[in-house]
């Protein structure tokens, strides 16, 4: 029922009360809160939905997850919020009544955002509070993403978003799972049309044993973070991992487990919505091109695309342009046929031919549009030392897509840093390594904003990382960047940026573990709509952008000759059985390995030293007490060395210092400059309780500022030790610059390493001999070369 004006204003006001008793008639709140949503298209407040608070509780692997719904966000079509341990996640889902103008692709929008508060902390830039998204966020959002899509109907073309709000996070338990399983509850008790539920659960590796939904301790020991999401009837919907190169059986292994704990969540969620009494929407309508403008476009272009489709001579570029002047043609002709149907229909009936014709072609006669058969790779060429500056490039050609890969060197103060929230999820506090992954407008023969990176870069970069960190060694001294630009692009470009990076890495000299390769392999099937499931399928190896948009599946899988290091795999389908995985990664593996062949032709093995233009990192040492020369006052010795050598010096211990610098030369300059300011101050040659001749450098209001001989760092005699009495200024006494004055040396202070001297001490009757000193040094990169010295008495 719909309420008047005046009850919905007073409920904007918070007069929650009045419209409680409203709704009950003074004696609840049961009617009000059935279903508390707003009516899209009209006026007032709807009272029909989900009922009181429900909760269900899911052992996943002996661990208790909760689920649960009613209690916040009711206004929002679906509201889940997932606990595990003390980390819980809210997720709300929302979509429009009114389909949206697009007919391409399901307009959904996922956010997961990560609050501070969550994990007791408060945001450190300088507004205090959350800003734009961070890329873990963004990579979870497409986690997410990537999980439910695929269960939407084919047609359902209605605005939809899903927001994922972080509400407390435990340290122990990472909240992307619980995110996914959160959307998938919300989409579930939500009315929107959506073929779910489904589970997810991360599984690991520790010690030969997998562990479902490992905690942060558990994963910083695991060899395998792999997260597997899963439809009912034992269905893979999503993956992607990360491994420590291990084996293939054992990764099979895993996903075959991961998959069997999701059909407990599954069933959890299948249970609430059943409490729930759910009740899926009537949609106003499911967008489906007539059958008739199909046949009519098949009839007017079928010969046509069937001729540019087997025809091996087209690459990329011409094919397109045949397709789309065939495509002109036909709509045109459409348009005249069917003058009353709408632009998206005709846009979209050619599309549905284009698509059969290509699949048929695939499933039927085994044929692929470029000549090769189903298992074939495109030619493949390597490249590497491409431009002697650099510290180690390379690039890889495959087929039309084509990358360069390059490699900087920089000091491990140029990690990337994270923030407060991702460290309290993680526990990663500092990065070496990180692949960065470029795709301009140009790469696809199209014209673009230039700049920023978006989600896809994002992502398709962090699977590239991925792969290749496993083989990166833990104990290298330099921060490493590795750049992939995709100047080509007609398939699998993040698999061709592993295989760039690698040959990159090792050009540049990195001590990687062994060469990483990846492989895309696509999916066409004959899939029954009515039956819900595979009648026959094919599997492609080393996939083309057509493939990839015509097909089902996008799996891409990295690895050594040995065995895994990074997989990710998103379908188009609601879910395929675990088989054709399992035959999938073999395919996969069989091609990576002919990869490696191909590139061990090129570089087979890293090279054994760095190039000679390459950054330099070498060690000093540097006593406590000759500390303070070497920083200079407020670190000023330090940034005029950077600032003259671009040299960087970052603190090991608390006598040991990391010199990084650009070039060799620049670490000859670094030499020199520090053996100027690091002369030696003589102190093993000072002895304690001795009397020192001290020439006065410079009056301050706290003391006097003195050296002992003449190229030592002016120290400060504190005015509490000047003299018996206590004074104020250094005036009261008569002193000025130049003025000789005797001091007693006690040593150095154990915390700072400063200087300590006093002249109070010498207007006691105690009589202490004279000492003198020469010059010396003794500071050089290294260590600490001690020098004998003499002193007179």
């Amino acid at each position: 029922f719909c309420l008047p004006s005046r009850v919905m204003a007073a409920f904007t006001r918070g007069r929650c009360g009045a419209l409680r008793a409203l709704a009950s008639g003074g004696g609840g709140s049961a009617v009000l809160w059935r279903r508390p949503q707003l009516l899209r298209g009209g006026p007032g407040l709807r009272l029909a939905g989900p009922g009181p608070c429900r909760a269900v509780t899911v052992e996943v692997g002996g661990r208790k997850m909760e689920l649960s719904s009613g209690k916040l966000a009711r206004f929002a079509d679906g509201s889940a919020v997932v606990q595990l341990g003390d980390t819980v996640v809210m997720v709300t889902a929302v979509s429009k009544m009114k389909p949206s103008a697009s007919h391409q692709f399901v307009p959904l929008v996922v956010d997961y955002r990560q609050k501070a508060a969550a994990a007791g902390r408060i945001p450190t830039n300088y507004l205090r509070k959350e800003l734009g998204p961070t890329d873990r966020e963004i990579l979870t959002s497409r986690l997410i993403d990537r999980s439910v899509r695929p269960l939407f109907p084919l047609g359902y073309f209605y605005d939809t978003q899903i927001l994922c709000n972080l509400l407390a996070v435990d340290g122990v338990n990472d909240p992307d799972i619980l995110a996914i399983n959160g959307a998938s509850a919300a989409l579930a008790l939500s009315d929107i049309p959506w073929n779910g539920p489904i589970g997810a659960v991360r599984v690991g590796l520790v010690d030969g044993e997998t562990v479902i939904n490992p905690t942060r301790k558990q994963m910083s020991s695991s060899a395998l973070n792999l997260v597997v999401a899963g439809a009912a009837q034992n269905l893979v919907v999503m993956l992607e991992a990360t491994a420590e190169n291990i084996l293939q059986q054992d990764f099979c292994h895993a996903i075959k487990v991961g998959v069997k704990h999701t059909q407990q969540i599954i069933q959890g969620i299948q249970q609430l919505v059943k409490e729930r009494g759910v009740v899926k929407r009537t949609v106003q309508k499911l967008f489906v091109v007539p059958e008739e403008i199909v046949e009519c476009a098949k009839k007017l272009a079928h010969n046509k695309i069937s001729a540019v489709f087997m025809d091996s001579s087209h690459d990329k570029v011409s094919r397109d342009e045949a397709i789309n002047k065939i495509r002109l043609e036909t709509e045109e002709q459409l348009r005249e046929k069917f003058p009353e149907a709408q632009p998206e229909e005709i846009v979209e009936s050619f599309n549905v031919v284009s698509k059969d014709i290509f699949r048929s072609l695939v499933l039927n006669e085994y044929r692929r549009c470029d000549g090769r058969d189903l298992i074939s790779l495109r030619d493949i060429k390597c490249e590497v030392n491409m431009f002697n500056m650099l510290h180690g490039s390379a690039l890889f050609q495959r087929g039309q897509t084509q990358v360069l890969c390059t490699v900087t060197f920089d000091s491990i103060e140029s990690s990337v840093k994270s923030d407060v929230i991702s460290t309290a999820v993680s526990g990663v506090k500092d990065k070496n390594f990180m692949l960065h992954y470029e795709f301009p407008p140009y790469a696809t023969n199209e014209i673009g904003r230039v700049g920023g990176m978006n989600r896809r870069e994002l992502g398709h970069g962090m699977l590239a990382e991925r792969a290749l960190k496993p083989v990166i060694p833990q104990d290298f001294p330099f921060t490493i960047r590795v750049t992939s630009e995709v100047l080509e692009s007609n398939g699998s470009s993040s698999m061709a940026s592993v295989c760039g990076g690698s040959l990159a890495l090792m050009d540049a000299g990195v001590p990687v573990s062994s060469a990483v390769a990846g492989v895309a392999v696509g999916l066409i099937t004959k899939y029954s709509q009515e039956k819900g499931d595979i009648e026959d399928y094919r599997l492609l190896t080393d996939i083309l952008g057509i493939e990839d948009y015509y097909g089902d599946m996008d799996f891409k899988m990295a690895g050594t000759s040995k065995g895994v290091t990074a997989l990710q795999v998103d379908l188009k389908l609601p879910g395929i059985p675990i088989k054709i995985i399992m035959e999938a990664i073999q395919q996969a593996t069989a091609a990576r390995r002919e990869i490696l062949q191909i590139m061990n032709q090129t570089l087979a093995k890293p090279r054994p030293n760095r190039k000679e233009s390459g950054p330099v990192v070498e060690t000093i040492r540097v006593p406590l007490s000759n500390r303070s020369r070497f920083l200079g006052y407020g670190g000023y010795n330090l940034k005029k060395l950077q600032a003259q050598t671009g040299v960087t010096i970052s603190q090991v211990d608390e006598e040991t210092y990391s010199v990084f610098a650009p070039t060799p030369d620049a670490m000859l300059e670094a030499r020199e400059f520090i053996g100027d300011i690091c002369k030696d101050d003589q102190e093993s040659k000072l002895e304690f309780g001795a009397v020192y001749t001290a020439t006065i450098t410079e009056i301050r209001d706290s003391g006097v500022m003195v050296k002992l001989y003449q190229n030592m760092t002016p120290v400060l005699l504190h005015n509490s030790q000047l003299d018996q009495r206590k004074i104020r200024h250094p005036s009261a006494l008569g002193l000025e610059v130049g003025q000789e004055i005797q001091v007693k040396y006690f040593g150095r202070d154990p915390n700072d390493g400063r200087m300590r001297l006093s002249r109070k001490i010498l207007q006691s009757p105690v009589t202490t001999g004279l000492k003198t000193l020469t010059d010396k040094n003794s500071i050089v990169l290294g260590g600490v070369v001690p020098q004998s010295s003499t002193s007179s008495q």
